[in-house]
């Protein structure tokens, strides 16, 4: 289904015939439509912002509220009575010093995206695609999920007043189902791999005229993650660091920072555009990586994900090839870290940090350390480390800790429990 829209939510806005749908294969220029694949090609359809219809300068975002939308010329809704915003984004930048000392680089910061309102990053596409869902009169709204964008989906719809349907594996993690839950949202688990779980959704949303985020409404959804770009370049003094590390499943963040990142160039807003974007993934489903390893022009599918990342466990991406693009075109790498390299870095990053991340959040760091010590990133460059969900959520995939004690009510047993811990 195409689906030609205005503003349907109120008054039209300053975007108004700024915003167009573009095939990223044949260049064909769809207009404002509700649509993911072009009718030409059946290649994935992109927002394009005509941005010499659009102004924007440094001092005019930074006289706004500190959440994603104070980069509203970037965003595509052109109604603001149609925005749902639960405070989203402007999430810290943290300079992490004993962090970049333990790995081997010069200045290390993370980007942390734990503390959006569903504790991650997903918060910022959900927000943008249900939004948009509301301009084009949709009922209703769902997701295919690993689980942390699920949560995204349900808080904002429930906000919007929209039905909800997110669709997830029925092997993701306990806490993940509850969350999605909570919001009222039905959740809908299939037995099978993400995959399965993404082909179910598809078929929602095109038998059930449903708003599926990252299905009929994805050339929209992903938008949202351009603002992770956008903030760290800001959040710098408007400049880039040397790497930008990001955990990848379907690709899509990695290549929606990017393209952040070269709108805020080509709006003036920053005067170079040069970072080298830096993949991540588990060894277990990792096909962006094998394809960057392999010097493939294609992205080859895992059929069967084994890794605990679970977050991370998309073996198509939907996104991976224009990923694989941006990585070579930046010059940056990707890689691939064990479980246990997963599992490691989150207790590493609570240390050093205080910032207690899911396995597939920490994965940048454990994909950071990696890189380092294979030689592939210099001991003198400045990382950014994105980190994109909370450890809460996979409390599961832990073991159980060794550091506890359990006492008596007695001096005489806290004096034995703390006692030698202070020699």
């Amino acid at each position: 289904m195409i689906l030609r829209s205005t503003s349907r939510c109120g008054e039209v806005g300053a975007l108004t015939g700024a915003i167009s749908l573009v095939c990223r294969e044949c260049g064909k220029d769809h207009g404002h439509v509700l649509a993911y694949a072009c009718d030409e090609c059946l290649g994935a359809l992109e927002v394009k912002i005509d941005f010499d219809r659009v102004q924007v300068t440094r001092t005019k975002i930074s006289s706004r509220n500190k959440d994603l939308w104070r980069y509203r010329e970037f965003l595509p809704v052109i109604d603001d009575s149609c925005v749902v915003n639960l405070g989203t984004g402007f999430t810290p930048l943290l300079r992490a010093d004993s962090l970049a000392k333990a790995i081997g680089v010069r200045r290390l910061y993370i980007k942390n995206d734990t503390v959006n309102p569903t504790f991650s990053f997903k918060d910022r596409p959900a927000g943008i695609a249900v939004s948009k869902a509301r301009e084009f009169r949709m009922a209703a709204v769902g997701c295919a999920s690993t689980g942390n964008l699920a949560g995204s989906t349900a808080a904002h719809a429930s906000a919007a007043g929209l039905k909800s349907f997110v669709f997830m594996p029925s092997t993701v993690e306990d806490p993940k189902v509850f969350h999605a839950s909570i919001y009222g949202s039905t959740v809908i688990l299939v037995d099978g791999t993400y995959d399965d779980v993404n082909r179910m959704a598809a078929l929602a949303a095109d038998r059930f005229n449903i708003g599926v985020v990252n299905v009929n409404l994805r050339p929209y959804y992903v938008e949202g993650s351009k603002t992770m770009g956008l903030e760290i370049a800001e959040q710098l003094g408007w400049r880039l660091p040397d790497r930008i590390v990001v955990p990848c499943a379907s690709g899509a963040l990695l290549s929606a920072i990017h393209k952040g990142i070269a709108e805020a160039h080509e709006a003036g807003l920053i005067e170079d555009d040069s970072v080298a974007m830096t993949c991540a993934q588990p060894e277990g489903c990792s096909p962006i990586v094998s394809a960057f390893r392999r010097g493939l022009e294609r992205v080859e599918p895992v059929r069967n994900p084994k890794t605990l990342v679970q977050s991370l466990a998309i073996g198509e991406p939907g996104d991976g090839l224009q990923a694989l693009r941006v990585i070579r075109k930046t010059g940056g790498t990707a890689g691939a870290v064990s479980d246990q390299e997963a599992i490691d870095a989150v207790y590493l990053l609570a240390k050093e940090t205080g910032i207690f991340a899911e396995p597939g959040g920490a994965i940048s760091v454990a994909g950071l350390k990696r890189l380092g010590e294979e030689g592939e990133v210099g001991r003198d460059e400045e990382v950014v480390c994105c980190v994109t969900g909370t450890g809460f959520k996979t409390l599961e995939v832990f073991p159980p800790p060794e550091n506890q004690i359990r006492i008596p009510a007695s001096f005489q047993a806290l004096s034995a429990a703390i006692g030698p811990l202070l020699r």
